[in-house]
């Protein structure tokens, strides 16, 4: 896949099958659309472009911009959507500026003149343009002058899914990662650094790697107990994962903590990919160090059922 930061880095293509959103988490709904996006360039021997958006339009535009998490950070998305096979990735820099351009300048400025889309897989209830101005009845009434063929997929199809990045950053944010990895189709994830803590974990015999996520952006899950996996120095090892503020050795901070079983190496400076598999309780502070080292070792329990 080849991807593009800029409009200027795009050459037009000769038979661009197109389709467009911010496809944040890449979700099961996404990937219907891709799957669709995918075959209909086969069929037609052309190539698939994703015409996407960074920063999310809603950093942007929106009053609630501090406040907005996203599931993907700006490099799992490009890995999610190589890994669903789309040939041109075009990253559009989103500015006021680019808010404001209408409907008609964003399909003859970014469509026709920068990619040179022969067709465009959309939803029904696709929009762009100022104000969202721009919708799938625009496009199909000028799709002879705009020299585009239109794709919808249709309503029933999309709403058969029952999908939104949405709901899956409210299950998130429930602790409700079962639910979350359904809607997304695999397990829901983070990455980051291991960097020092207060080293109490390994004290009390569960050795923790605390895990710094550089993205501020980046959806963290609500706090809590959670069984996982985790990608470190090439393998997948299991874990049990606590995200919060260690209210039993007063913590200061939100912290995500992962015990990584059977592994014993120091990692400190070291990148980790942690998968959330499943919840299994709320963080809770505990009367002393003996009921906390219990508590793990029942935690530890119900991750390796789980696992």
């Amino acid at each position: 896949m080849k991807v593009y930061y800029n409009l200027t880095d795009f050459k037009p293509l000769n038979n661009a099958i197109v389709t467009s959103g911010t496809f944040d988490g890449v979700h099961l709904g996404h990937q219907k659309i891709l799957q669709i996006l995918r075959e209909t360039a086969e069929a037609s021997m052309g190539e698939s472009v994703v015409l996407t958006f960074w920063p999310h339009p809603r950093m942007v535009v929106s009053q609630d911009s501090q406040s907005l998490k996203l599931l993907s950070t700006v490099d799992e998305k490009i890995e999610l959507l190589e890994n669903q096979g789309v040939n041109h990735l075009l990253i559009v820099p989103f500015t006021r500026e680019f808010s404001e351009l209408s409907s008609e300048e964003y399909v003859q400025k970014i469509l026709i003149d920068t990619i040179g889309t022969k067709k465009l897989v959309i939803g029904y209830d696709h929009r762009f343009g100022r104000n969202r101005e721009g919708s799938f009845q625009y496009l199909e009434n000028n799709s002879t002058r705009f020299g585009i063929e239109i794709e919808e997929i249709s309503r029933q199809e999309i709403e058969n899914l029952v999908i939104s990045s949405t709901k899956i950053r409210q299950s998130l944010v429930e602790g409700n990662v079962k639910s979350a990895n359904d809607l997304l189709g695999r397990h829901y994830s983070f990455s980051g650094i291991v960097v020092k803590g207060r080293q109490l974990g390994r004290t009390i015999g569960f050795p923790t790697a605390n895990v710094q996520v550089s993205e501020s952006y980046k959806l963290i899950p609500a706090n809590g107990v959670y069984a996982v996996r985790t990608w470190v120095r090439g393998q997948w090892l299991q874990g049990i994962m606590n995200i919060g503020n260690r209210p039993t050795v007063d913590g200061i901070g939100r912290t995500q903590e992962v015990h990584i079983l059977n592994f014993n190496d120091e990692i400190y400076g070291e990148h980790l990919t942690v998968d959330l598999v499943d919840y299994i309780r709320p963080e809770q502070k505990f009367k002393g160090i003996e009921e906390l080292k219990n508590q793990i070792l029942k935690d530890k329990e119900r991750a390796l059922e789980i696992l």
